[in-house]
């Protein structure tokens, strides 16, 4: 062999055990975009629901031959709905900018292996700060995806 071979082989063996210890961010990244996945969604039907009442209210008025009363009741419940919208809306965009800064910091853990595996540098309090902030912020945004579930409870209670 010769020493050139030998030099490609280690090379190799550094490089395999990096995508080694990638592999479990590269998962929590997975796990962290389907819970991507499912808050832009919640998201998406906040919306929806929004405009849809807005609409409502933005529309003619309609007669009511027994009274005004049930059309202002009608117009309270949905201005009661798009405050609550409103208020879910917040607290799902928090959880999603929370998690994505999760799935940023994960990206930059892999990373940073890769480049103390390049420069031949320790990255263990590098990717431990990292790894535990990215863990805190899934926490933040687990904890409002939690209140934003807690808030459409409610409101599905109220009606």
């Amino acid at each position: 062999m010769t020493r050139q071979t030998v030099q490609s082989g280690a090379e190799i063996n550094v490089v395999a055990h990096v995508i080694q210890q990638a592999v479990a961010p590269v998962f929590l990244l997975t796990g962290v975009g389907a819970i991507l996945g499912v808050l832009t969604n919640r998201l998406a039907r906040i919306i929806d629901r929004f405009r849809t009442l807005v609409a409502m209210d933005l529309g003619p008025p309609k007669l009511n031959p027994l009274g005004e009363d049930k059309e202002h009741h009608a117009a309270a419940h949905r201005r009661n709905e798009i405050a609550s919208l409103s208020r879910r809306r917040s607290w799902i965009h928090g959880a999603i900018t929370l998690c994505t800064i999760c799935a940023l910091l994960i990206c930059v853990v892999i990373a940073t292996l890769f480049l103390a595996s390049e420069l031949g540098s320790d990255p263990s309090r590098v990717v431990g700060l990292l790894f535990v902030t990215a863990m805190f912020s899934l926490i933040c945004g687990l904890l409002c995806f939690l209140r934003e579930i807690s808030l459409a409870t409610e409101q599905f209670e109220a009606r």
